[in-house]
């Protein structure tokens, strides 16, 4: 193993003792439990058991009835709106057939919502998104709170959803949980020539009807969105910790292949469960080694920053206390593999052909930057993610991939890198902390010393660029009041289009937020997630316009260049909206979640870390202060009950 790589695991290990063992001892007494008493519910009261499967086929009541076969949870994010879950349609009646002839019964236990950023972008939507998260792991547990089953499938993809989905699951640690991917839709219209298509429009080049046609022949058909944000970022992290069965990241829906994967994901379900000689519980399978290869993962592929939050959440639902400095540190040893938009201009598909996850994953494992020694749904060691999945003669079979890319353009070996660092940094200085994504920035922009201009609306800012106001000056645009505690952290992706035509006309510009610019976001130099975050009293609550900023990715320094004398002579301006204020699109329900929600360091939501559970908070509530898990003695987060 790399000594950084291990250094980190060691630190992360020793950092979640405490909250880790208890976790463990939790789930390992349900797991115990469940091996010793058979299928779950077989000890439900009968009026209980019998409301639990009334509506089932004729065919599943018998086994639903009896004691002998594992039931297995389906957890659905199915809509037809919305290109990347709309294949899940299907998926339901194909799992049930598949543990059906693998000896056990499925379910339909619950759906949860499936929100699109792509949708939602620059609209009072939007503000629900990062939210969404916590809805979906809450509802995920109400549909696992049945107490039918001995191990679950768990069907999303995009943004909150998988998050969600993982979150909700390890509070049923006990159980196996498979995650079964619906895959990307094929190549349309090339990034750059969409990319070019939204400048334009943003300069008045180009109208509606143009870029409406270039929008449409990028997302035109069933499946993920084929650029490499926070969805396939989603999905390649599954497959690098074990959750998906190997190769089934980046095949196309509604293909043989496609379908062959979703029915072998259902009869796995039913080997490893605690009726099984593989008994597999999630809790166990995502360890302090499956959370640092998932950063490992991320680092090496550029995928989204939302994954500085996520990656923290899901971790800490398991026990596990990661931290911004662990990525920090992993990102100065993790080389970029990958060229993919906005990272360059390849889509995942294009990724794939060129070797995919197999050879991402074995030249990570060659290199020392994986662990090697995990569990997995496939079964003990990651060397199994070696394998590519094969139709031959219509039988589903797995065949080891042993050559290296094929186009060195899009996927490259540890040994050549595209840059001998992860594409994340995490900045620093008197502003606070943020993250930086830079595997799309140039060199020459990785430093910007400009003056700031103050907008405390996106709306503003855009407004602005179309009147002109930007025009022909250096500047670092600061967003504030849009980190989770204000508005529930919105991405602004509607801005990088305006930024990255001044960017283009030479000016050097850059963007300081405490909210996010998501997985799509390229060119623009830019520090986001700023925590403190403007609505708990941030230091970026006290930036004027003229005060000149310095962003310096490179060194990971974010600064404020006014005195300190003179900060602290002043007091902070604008607000976040008022409960009264913040209505509309449904806003007005997700209040309590603005009370609630933790910094973006401690992932942007309303849980802690399991384990660490205070009597006088109740459980999972406190995150670690400086590494230890003393949950008494720590203040809780924002909006917290006291």
């Amino acid at each position: 193993m790399h000594p950084v790589v291990q250094r980190v695991t060691a630190r992360v290990a020793e950092r979640s003792a405490a909250s880790r063992a208890t976790y463990l001892d939790r789930i390992r007494r349900a797991g115990e439990a469940a091996r010793a008493q058979g299928p779950a519910r077989a000890h439900l009261n009968c009026a209980n058991l019998a409301h639990g499967f009334a509506a089932a086929p004729d065919a599943d009541k018998p086994a639903l009835r009896g004691t002998a076969k594992p039931g297995v949870a389906i957890v659905t994010s199915y809509n037809d709106m919305l290109s990347a879950h709309q294949p899940y349609e299907t998926y339901p009646p194909e799992l049930k057939a598949a543990v059906r002839r693998a000896g056990g019964v499925a379910q339909v236990a619950g759906g949860v919502p499936a929100m699109c950023d792509g949708v939602t972008q620059g609209r009072a939507g939007m503000e629900l998104s990062l939210y969404s998260r916590d809805v979906i792991a809450m509802s995920t547990a109400i549909a696992l709170s049945h107490d039918m089953f001995d191990a679950s499938l768990l069907l999303g993809v995009c943004d909150k959803i998988v998050p969600g989905l993982f979150i909700g699951a390890l509070h049923f640690g006990h159980l196996p949980a498979i995650f079964v991917p619906a895959g990307p839709m094929t190549s349309g219209l090339p990034n750059k020539v969409k990319a070019r298509t939204r400048q334009l429009f943003a300069e008045g080049k180009v109208g509606r009807d143009e870029l409406l046609e270039a929008e449409a022949k990028s997302y035109h058909s069933p499946g993920t969105c084929t650029f490499y944000g926070t969805a396939n970022s989603n999905q390649a992290l599954m497959e690098v910790m074990g959750l998906h069965l190997p190769g089934s990241t980046f095949v196309n829906p509604h293909t043989e292949l496609r379908h062959a994967l979703t029915a072998a994901a259902g009869r796995r379900a039913v080997e490893i469960t605690a009726h099984g000689a593989e008994y597999t519980p999630l809790g166990e399978l995502v360890d302090e080694k499956a959370i640092v290869n998932a950063c490992v993962a991320l680092l090496a592929t550029g995928g989204s920053t939302n994954h500085t939050l996520h990656l923290v959440a899901m971790a800490a639902a398991a026990g596990i206390v990661l931290t911004w400095d662990d990525l920090s540190q992993l990102s100065k040893v993790v080389p970029s593999l990958t060229r993919v938009y906005p990272n360059g201009q390849a889509d995942v598909n294009h990724l794939r052909d060129a070797g995919g996850m197999q050879v991402l994953i074995g030249d990570l494992l060659d290199a020392g930057l994986l662990h090697g020694d995990v569990m997995t749904v496939a079964g003990p060691g990651l060397d199994r993610y070696r394998s590519a999945p094969e139709l031959r003669d219509g039988e589903l079979v797995w065949v080891p991939v042993t050559g290296g890319s094929t186009d060195l353009d899009v996927l490259r070996p540890v040994s050549d890198p595209f840059t001998t660092d992860g594409g994340i940094h995490v900045l620093s200085g008197n502003l606070g902390k943020a993250v930086s994504k830079v595997s799309a920035v140039k060199p020459e922009h990785l430093v910007i010393e400009a003056p700031a201009k103050v907008f405390d609306d996106q709306l503003d800012l855009l407004r602005a660029f179309e009147a002109g106001e930007l025009d022909g000056q250096d500047f670092v645009a600061v967003i504030r009041y849009q980190g989770p505690s204000a508005n529930g952290m919105p991405e602004l992706h509607k801005l990088t289009p305006p930024m990255a035509v001044l960017l283009d006309r030479g000016q050097r510009v850059a963007i300081v937020t405490d909210g996010r610019m998501s997985g799509a976001s390229g060119k623009v130099p830019a520090a986001i997630h700023l925590s403190p975050e403007a609505a708990d009293g941030g230091p970026i609550a006290l930036v004027r316009d003229g005060d000149v900023i310095r962003l310096d990715s490179a060194a990971g320094t974010l600064e404020l260049l006014v005195p300190a004398e003179e900060l602290a002579r002043r007091a902070p301006e604008g607000r976040a909206l008022s409960d009264a204020e913040w209505v509309g699109t449904g806003r007005e329900l997700f209040n309590a979640f603005r009370r609630m929600a933790g910094h973006a360091e401690q992932g942007a939501g309303m849980f802690g870390v399991s384990g660490a559970e205070s009597p006088h908070r109740g459980p999972g509530l406190a995150f670690p202060a400086d590494g230890h898990l003393e949950a008494d003695l720590l203040p809780a987060p924002a909006g917290a009950p006291r």
